[in-house]
């Protein structure tokens, strides 16, 4: 009887660590998500706009609008 507890008090010490284990992996994968979520970002309008007016001009010299 001492042998049938001591297996299933190991067993499930090692089923409490697998769930910890998972549990933890899963927690690190949200992480690396919101972290990947924060890291795009999208240029500024300003930034867009400069290259709108960047990109106009080097087509009228090409052009030779000037």
């Amino acid at each position: 009887m001492a042998d049938k507890k001591k297996m299933a008090a190991a067993l499930a010490a090692v089923n409490a660590y697998m769930l910890q284990e998972e549990e933890a992996a899963y927690q690190a994968q949200l992480a690396a998500q919101a972290a990947a979520k924060a890291a795009v970002t999208l240029p500024s309008l300003w930034a867009l706009a400069g290259r709108q007016d960047i990109m106009m001009y080097r087509r009228m010299v090409q052009l030779k609008a000037f």
